[in-house]
């Protein structure tokens, strides 16, 4: 790979080198036709050389002659004449939604073809739908749904473009020698393997599904069509794996990686001094990297050594005397190889050789035992208060947005700034495990308000934010092990969601939200991120004690909620009181807003103010003409009687003529 980058402006943001493999390109998303092109090293992209130096801004195109086409991104489309999936770049007609890949920009298929090898009489370009469902009479026996199809005028049988037309750089040998196969040719396949072959290329394990490859039948012997133009070397010497050079063996063995400590069973580098074996994609494994569940960096090691811990990841036992990645700094901190580099958990980036930046995280300078400065606030100091008795219905965090209660904080000596002490402590930076980058705490305007990615709760607190990533202070704070008072004797961790999984704490089912689970076996709990976070004592004009958070209960009677009245499922968490003689639903307690301070702020381009419910008289809601029932609901700002008391009554009003009402 060269040394310098190359600008690419109308391909791709960043600077990208040159590199010369066969992978399907970011461009046509197609491999094993060409080789040489250019990689981004932030983003793991990569485009072909020729693509990109045949692609200009605006093309016009005999398939879309009533409009000119612009390059631009499109992932996951399909071009509308070869029905091929878009990998990135295409060009588009944003008037007509009309799609071309690069390749079907580049070799516009020909009015009229001779297919011989699928029918014996020329084919036709036709350009409009099929009226009628018709299917394709090549292989793939699939209907005839897009606009470009081609048809025998003659025997009325419709073929879609891309089973009877290669554009000229995709044209393949219908049999080729192959340095790891001399003994028979390898021929041209399409759709379907074999049932007696496993579906995978024999050096690189891809799967094939419908599309080309070559096949030995007598020896079961497959290759996909990258490995064919760009097979691995027959030897490498690389340093950063192992110290000697390995051979490259192309057969079927099962054998347990070093690097990583995964089996495979097929094609892997050797070598045969230190009885070594490696996956070919192993040996690319990166040497120093970020993970978004530890601070510091973790670096790949062959032998990872005596250890007796779990991986930082999946939280499953490490065998110690395989590959993976350890912190130095903490030495008992080991992570399995593939966890390390799961999309979730990195950032692609690799370190070694980059300096670690050192950064000044700590949020507050400490005047005396009792006294700090915190960067939130710098122009006054703030003074701690042991508070374990007084309830400061009034006073709130900014940072949490909660009432003080019952908790230590931090009070400014000039103005009414609070901050509970656990707030306070929150460091400006940190990795959290719902993001790969770094997360930077925000301190709050108080005219501003965002939108938790994690409990899905507005707040005008501080918040750690990364690009559009923002999460309040309280679920920025969660890491792993998480403990739970409701689920003590388990920790709890975060697993991409697979599937729905239903929480425990409200009984509602999350198919992508994340959510805390427990992985002892046969456990099954699960807590969302808005649970994980309920306040464990709250106060509410129904009682003159706080409230606490009641983990659910069996019971066999009825439940009733004192605020809406109306029945509760004792079976879902609920806020009880002193005597324990009522359930209160979490949400009437609480409501939409619970995280928005007293302030203004600006809702689909109207201005609201944040007012608290605690008057003797609650005031009328416009949306759903009752009493408001949530301790904290909107006012329109320029008016004396228009409150909304929950996120539903705001809908209300984005579609008055649905429901009959006036906007506010």
């Amino acid at each position: 790979m060269e040394s310098e980058g190359v600008s690419l402006p109308l391909i791709h943001e960043h600077l990208m080198m040159p590199y010369n493999d066969t992978w399907k390109g970011e461009c046509c998303g197609r491999s094993g036709f060409t080789t040489g092109g250019y990689y981004c090293l932030s983003c793991n992209f990569y485009v072909h050389k020729k693509c990109v130096d045949d692609s200009s801004e605006y093309i016009e195109h005999p398939s879309h002659a009533a409009h000119t086409l612009k390059l631009q991104s499109k992932p996951n489309h399909s071009c509308d004449l070869c029905r091929q999936r878009i990998k990135h770049l295409c060009y588009r007609c944003e008037i007509c939604d009309f799609d071309l890949d690069l390749l079907c920009a580049k070799y516009p298929p020909p009015e009229v073809i001779d297919a011989l090898e699928t029918h014996h009489h020329k084919l036709t370009l036709l350009k409009v739908k099929e009226l009628n469902e018709s299917y394709c009479n090549a292989k793939c026996g699939m209907t005839v749904s897009y606009k470009f199809h081609y048809k025998c005028i003659e025997c009325d049988l419709a073929y879609h473009v891309d089973c009877v037309w290669n554009p000229p750089d995709v044209k393949h040998p219908s049999k080729v020698y192959h340095t790891y196969h001399p003994l028979h040719p390898l021929k041209l396949h399409r759709g379907q393997p074999p049932e007696y072959s496993d579906g995978k290329c024999r050096l690189c394990e891809s799967e094939f599904g419908n599309g080309l490859f070559y096949h030995c039948s007598a020896c079961n012997f497959s290759l996909d069509m990258g490995c064919v133009s760009n097979p691995p070397q027959n030897s490498v010497l690389n340093l950063k794996a192992h110290p000697h050079q390995l051979i490259f063996r192309p057969r079927l063995d099962v054998f347990t990686c070093n690097a990583c400590g995964l089996s495979g069973d097929r094609s892997p580098y050797i070598c045969s001094q230190c009885d070594f074996m490696i996956h070919k994609w192993c040996l690319s494994l990166p040497r120093v990297i970020n993970i978004n569940r530890h601070d510091h960096r973790v670096s790949h090691t062959s032998v990872l050594g005596v250890v007796n811990s779990v991986c930082g990841v999946c939280r499953q036992k490490v065998d110690w005397i395989w590959g993976g990645y350890s912190c130095q700094r903490c030495p008992q901190y080991v992570v399995h190889s593939n966890c390390a580099i799961r999309y979730d958990v990195w950032n692609e980036i690799e370190l070694e050789g980059v300096p670690e930046e050192i950064e000044d995280i700590e949020p507050y300078v400490v005047i005396d035992d009792n006294t700090i400065q915190h960067f939130s606030h710098k122009e006054h100091y703030l003074r701690l208060h042991v508070n374990g008795l007084i309830w400061e219905e009034n006073k709130w965090c900014s940072a949490c947005t909660h009432p003080i209660c019952l908790q230590s904080f931090y009070g400014c000596m000039d103005c009414d700034f609070i901050l509970h002490q656990n707030c306070a402590e929150s460091p400006r930076k940190k990795r959290h495990v719902l993001h790969n980058e770094r997360l930077t705490l925000v301190t709050s305007k108080a005219d501003d308000y965002f939108h938790c990615t994690a409990c899905d709760r507005f707040s005008n607190g501080f918040m750690y934010q990364c690009g559009d990533k923002k999460l309040d202070v309280l679920c920025g704070s969660i890491s792993e092990p998480f403990v739970h008072p409701s689920h003590p004797h388990h920790p709890l961790y975060y697993i991409p969601p697979v599937g729905e999984k239903k929480c425990n704490g409200c009984n509602n089912w999350s198919w992508s939200s994340p959510v805390l689970t427990c992985i002892e076996s046969g456990c099954g709990f699960v807590l969302c991120f808005h649970c994980a976070t309920l306040p464990q004592k709250v106060k509410h004009r129904v009682d003159d004690h706080p409230l606490s958070l009641c983990y659910g209960e069996k019971a066999s009677g009825k439940y009733w909620c004192d605020i809406c009245e109306t029945e509760t499922n004792p079976k879902t968490w609920f806020y009880t009181c002193k005597d324990h003689q009522s359930s209160l639903h979490t949400q009437c307690v609480l409501g939409d807003f619970a995280r928005l301070m007293p302030s203004s702020l600006t809702y689909s381009h109207r201005s609201y103010e944040v007012v608290r419910n605690n008057s003797m008289s609650c005031p009328f809601c416009r949306a759903c003409e009752s009493h408001c029932m949530y301790p904290i609901f909107l006012k329109k700002l320029g008016t004396s009687d228009l409150y909304v008391c929950s996120l539903n009554c705001m809908d209300r009003f984005w579609y008055p003529k649905i429901i009959g009402l006036n906007r506010l």
